[in-house]
């Protein structure tokens, strides 16, 4: 496939390969996996101060969703704070964390523009009032091949593309991350095509298990896993999920999104989880599941994360290798 567009790309010594994470933190966290909910107060205090939105507690309220989480052990909070992809803040693993206390979440405003009825600019608190707060506990897979299990914090986006009323003209809908170099020192290097823009189908958007996340294991969301507010859409791969969203817009068009941009040949716009369509320079037949040791981390991949049951019929009749 040609590319569309001249952008210089990350190196691929720079993306992490399969079977690349051998570390010290891997090892001393892999015990801490299993009993990552009870030693959250000591673990997680320790490394994040996230303040709370306007009129919100020091901690979010929240009921835990049973029904759409996984029954696996979630990784720790210091896995999932601490080994992220962020470019914004830098290309290796742990630059997020490192580089990602420049970022001010408060105050937050989100700008919703295009094909709906109640467009204009919100406020982070204006996002969060309607909205009652519930856990769920995700897959997380990234299209280099590594997973995690992650206790978010958040609610439907279907209900806050619904108070925006899209119109019958709203086939998809885009979100863009902030771009500040002042904040965010790897804006400055030309890996993508800046600010970091993502994009779902509308129907995708209103699939029960696309969350708007703002917190994780039970506090307001840190700054490297893309506080305030970011997407989770638990069945595509983890560049899909947007993180620091400061513009929701409704389009007729599919969106250009980053990723495809700099490599369509690697990342499509879709990115559903088919371990049937390998990325160029790796296999996604299989992946290793962070903070396990290497004996047990290695696992198969599961067509679209394990969520077939609940999003398969959203792509009845598509060829998912074109389509990837």
């Amino acid at each position: 496939m040609r590319r569309r567009e001249s952008v210089p790309r990350i190196a691929p010594l720079e993306i992490t390969p399969p079977d690349a994470f051998f570390n010290r933190r891997d090892i001393l966290t892999a015990a801490l996996a299993t009993g990552a909910f009870s030693l959250l107060p000591r673990v997680g205090e320790a490394q994040t101060a996230v303040p709370p939105p306007v009129g919100t507690d020091a901690k979010p309220k929240f009921t835990r969703n049973a029904k759409l989480s996984v029954t696996e052990a979630p990784n720790s909070f210091e896995n999932i704070t601490t080994y992220n992809n962020y470019y914004e803040f830098g290309t290796g693993k742990s630059d997020p964390a490192e580089n990602a206390g420049s970022l001010h979440t408060r105050p937050w405003t989100v700008a919703v523009e295009g094909e709906a009825e109640v467009t204009g600019n919100f406020t982070l608190e204006d996002i969060l009032k309607p909205h009652a707060l519930e856990e769920r506990v995700y897959r997380l897979r990234c299209v280099e091949a590594w997973s995690m299990v992650v206790p978010w914090i958040g609610f439907p986006l279907g209900e806050l593309i619904k108070r925006f009323k899209p119109t019958s003209k709203a086939k998809y809908v885009e979100f863009t991350t902030l771009n500040d170099r002042k904040q965010m020192p790897g804006v400055a290097l030309p890996v993508l095509r800046w600010p970091y823009v993502e994009g779902l189908r509308i129907d995708e958007a209103m699939n029960p298990l696309a969350l708007m996340v703002v917190g994780v294991y039970g506090q307001w969301l840190p700054n490297q896993n893309g506080a305030p507010l970011r997407l989770i859409v638990p069945w595509k791969y983890g560049f899909k999920s947007g993180k620091s969203i400061v513009k929701i817009r409704f389009t007729e068009r599919e969106p250009r999104t980053s990723w495809n941009i700099a490599a369509p040949d690697e990342y499509g716009f879709y990115a559903n989880v088919n371990p049937d369509v390998d990325h160029p320079r790796w296999s996604q037949a299989s992946e290793r599941r962070i903070g396990l040791s290497a004996f047990k981390a290695r696992q198969k991949t599961l067509p679209f994360n394990g969520y077939a049951d609940q999003v398969a019929s959203l792509y009845k009749g598509m060829d998912l290798r074109r389509y990837f």
